[in-house]
Formats: structure tokens, C-alpha cells, sequence
């Protein structure tokens, strides 16, 4: 099958590794003119794990990633709030939890597509997708260029996917209330003593770090305000150390290790669960499809268990395309939806601003059971893969327990 997939991120270029496992012929399209840098690094937990290895990719993401033995919360003072043992989630799921940068894991995916005889063409923005008159689709491109592929895989994101256009109509992502500083620091020395997440939480702020080695953390700072007030301000890292910088070790050094032009703002959005993913020959994947908020920790494990899934659907030359298509977004969308409305949830607690709700949310976060808390995420998390999960007594709960894992 001839397959065109707009969008050439995590989303993108999974789905045409697995389809060309398969033997189809993706063919990805990237609207910038270089691989996209954008955005600090993501976790990738053992849900993703399992893709990885499925696609022969987790020994290289294993060689420029890191391996997070904890999750740590503390308040805004540095008192401790529990936290996740990231080893026994791991062991529970039978996969490991990697953190790595997003240029890191962007340079695995085109390494192992260029192996795959993929091509990837850039400088192709896609501007409006229209049906032929024998109703397959025809996707157009700024610089001229059209495709009529078999197939057309909207992977184009959340923010501007003319994929998500054609499919959904005006599902216009919805701002959530919040924003974040996302930096990369990088130092010869030693930033944090150990490979775990330390996540921070205030009243409306939250300072988030991911160890991927002692002297390289990504991070987020995130704070709650209107959407009007989420403009850059001229000197981001100057702002970042007037509001963070006096919060608990290793919050100043990871900031003053972190150049300036590493720091973005983001207005963070997501996107309404959709009720249709597919319309003619074109499908929804990724974040066109389902834009879980960064409290969900699951954006980037989502995508890849979105290619490992529609590889399986497409798999048999006798399924008809529609069946595919309408069994993937069955497949799909009941978790996917899930993450959405948790991760919502979780960011209405974290960046609340009222002292005593902060005090009730801080208590109960520092009552949790942590093997309890494990036992619910490795259930939600393994929800529709063939994931044989250890342990005495599996938790039947959902993926709740959202906190800073994709920054």
C-alpha cells in the first residue's frame, strides 16, 4: 500500500516504521526544512518500552537515554511528597522506563528510517486536503506538490493540523490554563546526584527536572495564568530565575546551567477526545488525534503505541480500508480519551492556587501507597498492548497518578 503520512515527529515517523515492517511504502512529510528540535525531552515508560522493542529501536534509545530509578515530589519548601518507584513500575511491566532528549530520540527514528529505505521530504507544509471525484483524497502543499496516496495519516500535530481539519472540523485545541518553560541544561560537572525525576509543586507553579545523565536534565517550569498573559517576555531565562530560582536545590543550578536560547514558552493546549478519527482514506494519529495535556505523561508513549496498533489493524491484504480505519479509532480511543480527562484532572490539582486546597492536595499525594500507585499505572498503561504484568495483586484501576514526565 502506498502511504503518505504528514508529519515527520515521534507520531510520524514511528507509524512508518511499523507499516514499513509490514511491507507498505510510507512516504513521510515534514513542513520544516530540518528535523524539528523543538520541545525538551519525554519519558518514555514501559508502555513505550514495549513498542520500542517490537520496532528494534529500544537498544539504540537505550544507548543515548537515560534509565530513572525514582520519581520524587517535594513541595515548594523541598519537604517530600512521595514519589513512584520507577524500578518496581518497570519490573511490573516487564520493560524499562527511558528518559532521553527529543533530538536524541528524533535522530534514532530517521536513523532507522533512512536503514528503512523511507523517504522523509521536507519543506512540504501541507495547506488543504480535498477529495477526487472517486473520493480518495488529495493532499496539497505550499510548495506545489500533491499526493494521492492509498492512504494519508494526518500526524501533523495539535496545534495547526490541516489532517485534523479535514477529518474533524474545528476541533480548535483548548487552552488549559497554564504554561511552561521547557530548557534542556547541560554541564561538565554533576546537576543532580542521581538518573530520577524531581518534580516540585507550588501554589498555580511547578518546577519539573528529568535526569537523562548526572550533567544533563530537561526540565519544565509551569505556571498557572490566562491565556493573554502567555507571551514571552523579552529575557525568559531572567524570568525563569526571578520566579524559580530561590526553589529548593537542584532548581537554581539547573537553571543557570541552561543557555538562554535553550529556554521556549509554551501555552499549553490539548485537544477534545475526537468521536471520528478517520474520514475517507485519511487517519488521525498522534497528537492530531489525541493531545493529552503533559501532566499525562503519555503523549509521546501514545504515539508509539498508535503505531504499533494500526500496524496490526492493516495487517491481512483482505481488511478493507474503512474496517481498518474504524477499528483502529475503536481501538484507540477509549484510552487515549482516558489520558485526556486525567491529565486534566491532575493539572486542575496541581496548579491550583488557593492555600488550603494546595494543603489537601500535598496531604494526600504524600499518603499515597507508592506500590499501589505502581500497580495502577502499570495496569492503565498496559491497557490493549500483550503486556503479562508481575506482581502479587495488579491494581484494576486506570492511568491515573499523572505527574511531569514529558516535558
Amino acid at each position: 500500500m502506498e502511504i503518505g503520512i504528514l508529519g515527520g515527529g515521534i507520531a510520524g515517523l514511528s507509524v512508518a516504521l511499523a507499516l514499513r515492517e509490514q511491507g507498505h511504502m510510507p512516504r513521510v512529510y515534514e513542513r520544516r526544512a530540518a528535523p524539528a528540535t523543538m520541545g525538551a525531552g519525554v519519558t518514555l515508560w514501559p508502555n513505550a518500552g514495549f513498542v520500542l522493542d517490537e520496532l528494534g529501536l529500544l537498544r539504540d534509545i537505550a544507548a543515548v537515554g537515560g534509565r530513572p530509578s525514582a520519581m520524587r515530589r517535594h513541595d515548594a519548601a523541598g519537604n517530600p511528597l512521595g514519589g513512584l518507584d520507577i524500578g518496581l513500575l518497570d519490573r511490573m511491566m516487564g520493560y524499562p522506563t527511558h528518559t532521553i532528549l527529543r533530538r536524541d530520540l528524533q535522530t534514532v527514528l530517521l536513523d532507522h528510517a533512512a536503514r528503512a529505505g523511507i523517504p522523509v521530504e521536507y519543506g512540504h507544509r501541507a495547506t488543504a486536503i480535498d477529495l477526487d471525484g472517486d473520493g480518495r483524497a488529495v493532499a496539497r502543499f505550499q510548495n506545489g506538490a500533491r499526493i494521492r496516496p492509498d492512504l494519508i495519516i494526518g500526524a501533523d500535530g495539535r496545534m495547526d493540523s490541516v489532517a485534523g481539519r479535514f477529518v474533524a472540523g474545528d476541533n480548535a485545541p483548548v487552552y488549559q490554563g497554564f504554561v511552561n518553560w521547557i530548557g534542556v541544561a547541560e554541564a561538565s560537572g554533576t546537576l543532580v546526584d542521581d538518573i530520577a525525576i524531581q518534580d516540585f509543586w507550588g501554589a498555580g507553579e511547578r518546577f519539573g527536572a528529568v535526569a537523562v545523565r548526572p550533567g544533563l536534565v530537561y526540565w519544565a517550569a509551569a505556571q498557572a495564568r490566562p491565556l493573554s498573559g502567555a507571551t514571552p517576555a523579552t529575557d525568559l531565562r531572567k524570568e525563569i530565575e526571578a520566579r524559580f530560582g530561590a526553589w529548593p536545590e537542584p532548581v537554581g543550578r539547573i537553571i543557570r546551567a541552561t543557555p538562554a536560547h535553550a529556554i521556549h514558552l509554551v501555552a499549553v493546549h490539548d485537544l477534545e477526545p475526537l468521536s471520528t478519527w478517520s474520514r475517507a482514506n485519511v487517519l488521525l494519529v498522534g497528537d492530531a488525534a489525541h493531545a493529552p495535556l503533559p501532566t499525562s505523561g503519555q503523549g509521546a508513549c501514545q504515539a508509539l503505541e498508535d503505531a504499533w496498533h494500526l500496524a496490526r489493524c492493516l495487517r491481512g491484504a483482505d481488511r478493507k480500508l474503512d474496517t481498518v480505519l474504524s477499528r483502529f479509532a475503536e481501538i484507540r480511543g477509549p484510552k487515549t480519551a482516558q489520558l485526556i480527562e486525567q491529565a486534566r484532572v491532575f493539572a486542575r490539582g496541581l496548579f491550583a492556587t488557593d492555600a488550603q486546597t494546595c494543603r489537601i492536595r500535598d496531604q494526600r499525594a504524600k499518603a499515597g501507597d507508592p506500590v499501589r500507585d505502581a500497580q495502577a499505572l502499570a495496569a492503565g498503561w498496559a491497557q490493549g498492548l500483550p503486556m503479562s504484568l508481575a506482581g502479587d495483586e495488579m491494581a484494576t484501576a486506570g492511568a491515573g497518578c499523572g505527574s511531569l514526565y514529558r516535558l
